[in-house]
């Protein structure tokens, strides 16, 4: 039994029509329907007559309907307890990033939910390599930090926000080397690098140890969001989120090697002992909600 089918089955009941009902909650008929039934099933009892062309209380429905009214009262209530609760917390939001776009990660979207939701806090970003901040998180240095890794980040609680993708990048310059090549050719080219810390460092080294070969970094940059501006120059290769990296193929600024992809995914982290923290709590509900 779920909050929204209670919800369902209250605005059938108060205006006696799937459709009108639907037209209320902003959903489709047979999403209305649907719940309506499952509501039904969880419980065991028919809740509507539908002989009549009409959804008719049947008398399960009728006594029922007070109660759901009554929960629906009640979540309300808690809700409304749980942000005054929010609005309460004051002090310091210290957010981790990853060399990423602001975009990508939704960081405007986050700050504007948490301005509204704990307006009482300041909230401060941080980027460096994704090393780092999972060490500042489990040190208490950072209240959260969002995390890019193939797998998902050891001895903390975490969230998987979506999947991302990484594809190699290879400027036309150097395109005319791979035309009859293979993986040691590729590890041959030059290429730019994150930080030994960062997830870029992490995934190119791991998708060449599987080859057993080692790629030829001829640069490192802290600042892995901007890797692309080096391919485009034609100074080296480099790993690229596959959005990014498929985009410039369009606009002819690179190529893309396509007989290797890393698959990762893009987590939402907190130490472990602060899992009740009211604080992390509500970070943990602002991002789910930015992210929903």
């Amino acid at each position: 039994m779920e909050l929204h089918q209670i919800r369902a089955f209250v605005a059938v009941a108060r205006v006696a029509n799937v459709t009108k009902a639907a037209e209320v909650l902003c959903l489709t008929q047979p999403a209305v329907t649907a719940q309506i039934k499952g509501l039904e099933s969880s419980l065991g009892v028919a809740l509507f007559d539908r002989s009549a062309g009409r959804m008719m209380l049947t008398r399960a429905g009728d006594k029922l309907l007070p109660q759901a009214e009554l929960l629906l009262a009640t979540a309300a209530e808690l809700k409304g307890s749980a942000r005054a609760m929010q609005g309460e917390l004051s002090g310091r939001i210290d957010l981790g990033l990853p060399g990423e776009t602001a975009e990508f990660l939704r960081t405007g979207a986050l700050s504007l939910a948490v301005q509204r939701d704990l307006p009482l806090m300041e909230f401060h970003t941080h980027t460096q390599a994704v090393g780092h901040l999972l060490d500042q998180v489990r040190a208490g240095g950072l209240t959260a930090a969002f995390t890019i890794g193939v797998h998902p980040p050891r001895d903390l609680q975490w969230l998987a926000l979506r999947s991302v993708n990484y594809r190699i990048a290879i400027p036309h310059s150097l395109a005319h080397e791979m035309q009859r090549g293979g993986w040691r050719v590729l590890a041959a080219l030059p290429w730019v690098d994150g930080s030994v810390d960062s997830h870029i460092h992490q995934m190119l080294r791991g998708i060449f140890e599987q080859q057993g070969l080692a790629p030829n970094v001829v640069m490192r940059s802290d600042d892995t969001s901007a890797l692309d501006s080096y391919v485009r120059a034609g100074s080296a290769c480099a790993l690229l989120r596959e959005e990014p990296a498929l985009l410039g193929v369009e606009r002819n600024d690179w190529m893309v090697w396509g007989h290797a992809r890393v698959d990762a995914n893009l987590y939402f982290s907190s130490a472990a002992e602060r899992a009740s923290d009211p604080l992390v709590v509500a970070l943990n509900s602002a991002v789910q909600a930015v992210w929903a």
